[in-house]
């Protein structure tokens, strides 16, 4: 029944954050309606709404599901925005993951389930 989620996070700036997820993160700007924005890559959506408190976004977080995480890693180190302990490794959890901070301070971590062969 479930098909998808989209997470809705805290943008401080539009402008900026419009900046961030598609020169950084390699989003696509899909809208922006009076600074809430919405973006997509692949089969992933993120919303954002315009927050003015900074504590706000920087607690807040979510987790995408991905494929091919060594290549969407290598994609992104080089632009110096993985989180300094959020560095690509397997978790306990049987997920290989890292963590990118956006502009905002949302933590973004992005997961890939490690094959029990």
């Amino acid at each position: 029944m479930l098909q998808s989620a989209a997470p809705i996070l805290a943008s401080l700036n539009a402008d900026e954050t419009i900046a961030f997820y598609t020169n950084k993160l390699g989003f696509t700007l899909d809208a922006n309606w009076d600074g809430y924005i919405i973006f997509s890559r692949d089969n992933i959506g993120i919303h954002l709404w315009p927050c003015d408190n900074k504590e706000i976004a920087e607690n807040t977080a979510c987790y995408i599901y991905v494929t091919e995480i060594e290549k969407l890693y290598a994609e992104l180190e080089p632009r110096c925005i993985i989180h300094t302990n959020g560095l690509l490794k397997e978790m306990p959890w049987n997920m290989k993951q890292f963590s990118v901070l956006d502009n905002n301070g949302n933590l973004i971590n992005f997961g890939q389930r490690i094959s029990e062969d």
